[in-house]
């Protein structure tokens, strides 16, 4: 299939809705309004949720549907196929996603964390098949799907399913080349079938826009009137086939530098690009497991506070000391499984897009602080 996504009319950045301010643990809803009137002001359209982002579409429903005209925005939502039984049929992801978001249609419908192993339970369960018969019915406009696996099992997914509109990807600059998720042989996947796609992850989440990284003292002194998330986005604004970018962006001040990257961009000289392979290289020099908090694992089965952890044992990598990281650590399990609970069942390491070796880290972690 040829996709008909008119790239042209959605804006290069896109607004995800799965990292929102908070204050106190609740949705901070003046904020998230300022920003989506921002975003919208700026010529922005795309929205992204998902069923399984807590509270995201609920969320969306509050501050963009019911105060802007439905037809000036798209929204993206996911169908999370792993969760899929008799007691939740496809019906019910959608019909509940439908009532949360408070419309009755959504733009981009995508088969949510797919890899080899939950394409199969897709083929199943016969998503696909309802996929096409939701957009028969006008129900969903796009057919797409997250991917979360090796570029082979890209490949392969795509050439089984044709239908496929769009694919969203983790894609920036360190992982471009980096072989545990090489978004360059993606990207040139896509390209080969022909298929547009949008880009999670494009910081790193939020590694690529720190200061305080090891990469910012590179970046600001190569150009101190820019942000350092400003230069992942410009590595990805200069790609062909991209709908729209989800940079993360969780404070107002986030969104508004992201609009000023995209209302002026300019693409990567051949000076700035040699200074992007200089950050590689500086990221290749710190210790560190590259999880990205995305919190996919979030639902595991004994509640441990996977990605919390994995960054407490960062910190420990990087600092070479467990100081001050007891308290922390007992913190972030209180009311929660402990390292040490973890059953080995696979559940983070089958979601996970970086695909971690998630059982060992937690193994080490349990030796240092259980």
């Amino acid at each position: 299939m040829t996709s008909t996504i008119q790239i042209e009319k959605i804006g290069k950045l896109g607004f995800g809705y799965m990292r929102l301010p908070k204050i106190d643990g609740k949705l901070d809803t003046e904020q998230v309004i300022k920003m989506a009137d921002a975003f919208l002001s700026s010529g922005g359209t795309y929205f992204d949720a998902a069923y399984v982002y807590d509270g995201a579409e609920v969320a969306l429903r509050e501050t963009v549907v019911n105060r802007h005209p439905r037809e000036s925005f798209q929204i993206a939502s996911k169908l999370p196929v792993g969760m899929v039984n008799a007691e939740r049929p496809l019906e019910h992801f959608l019909e509940t996603s439908l009532e949360r978001l408070g419309t009755d249609y959504i733009d981009f419908y995508l088969l949510h964390g797919i890899n080899s192993k939950s394409s199969k339970l897709a083929e199943e369960n016969g998503a696909w098949e309802y996929l096409a018969k939701l957009k028969e019915q006008g129900i969903i406009r796009h057919i797409g799907f997250s991917f979360h696996g090796p570029p082979d099992d890209l490949d392969e997914i795509l050439t089984k399913h044709p239908e496929t509109e769009f694919v969203q990807i983790q894609l920036n600059y360190w992982d471009w080349d980096n072989p545990d998720v090489n978004s360059r042989r993606m990207y040139e996947i896509l390209t080969k079938h022909g298929v547009p796609f949008t880009i999670m992850v494009p910081l790193l989440g939020g590694k690529l826009a720190s200061n305080d990284s090891p990469i910012a003292e590179l970046l600001l002194k190569a150009n101190p009137n820019v942000s350092v998330a400003s230069w992942a986005l410009r590595f990805i604004g200069q790609l062909d086939g991209v709908i729209t970018t989800l940079s993360g962006m969780s404070t107002y001040e986030q969104m508004l530098d992201n609009i000023e990257i995209y209302s002026d961009y300019k693409p990567l000289d051949a000076d700035e690009l040699k200074v992007i392979d200089q950050a590689i290289e500086i990221l290749k020099a710190v210790p560190r497991i590259q999880c990205t908090s995305c919190e996919y694992c979030k639902d595991c089965p004994i509640n441990i506070p996977i990605s919390s952890f994995i960054n407490l044992y960062n910190d420990y990598l990087v600092h070479n000391t467990t100081e001050n990281l007891d308290g922390a650590y007992n913190w972030m399990s209180s009311g929660k499984g402990k390292a040490k609970d973890c059953t080995a069942c696979g559940f983070c390491e089958d979601v996970c897009p970086q695909r971690l070796q998630i059982i060992e880290v937690l193994g080490k972690v349990s030796a240092m602080f259980d």
